[in-house]
């Protein structure tokens, strides 16, 4: 879906009327209208102030044009698992379980591959298995990188 549809969708969904929504955002009804018709799209900052007016990703809002992974645990995101910052701000890199409340959960790798092996090991994947592929896979993610 593109985002003038998506923006037209989630107004409706709040009953806002394109007047309300730009006086939350502080834009014109005018902008509201243009980015409605696909004559523009909201610049960045009223792109956050959409994510958080309508609790959904800005990647949501862009028509989900990247594919989110955690960098830290590596899951698939969408707008249920996606971390949030302390002010609500959503925060497209992590997953609401290895980030909450603007702190990370694992201290290091070690423990979140414990924590994975013990919850992700089945008997088609078991723990020796699931060891192995997290400990190659868990490396290759942002937040395992920067601490390296």
């Amino acid at each position: 879906m593109k985002t003038q549809a998506i923006l037209v969708e989630l107004r409706n969904k709040k009953g806002l009327s394109q007047d309300a929504l730009a006086e939350k955002v502080f834009v014109t009804r005018q902008a509201v209208s243009r980015w409605e018709t696909g004559e523009t799209v909201p610049g960045t900052e009223t792109l956050k102030l959409l994510s958080k007016l309508f609790d959904v990703s800005i990647n949501t809002l862009l028509g989900s044009p990247r594919k989110l992974v955690c960098q830290c645990c590596g899951m698939p995101l969408d707008d249920g698992s996606i971390s949030k910052e302390p002010d609500g701000a959503f925060n497209e890199d992590y997953c609401k379980w290895c980030y909450a409340d603007g702190k990370f959960v694992y201290t290091s790798i070690e423990q979140l591959t414990d924590f994975l092996v013990e919850h992700m090991s089945n008997e088609n994947f078991p723990p020796e298995q699931a060891r192995a592929y997290f400990e190659q896979q868990l490396p290759t993610l942002a937040h395992w990188k920067q601490r390296a």
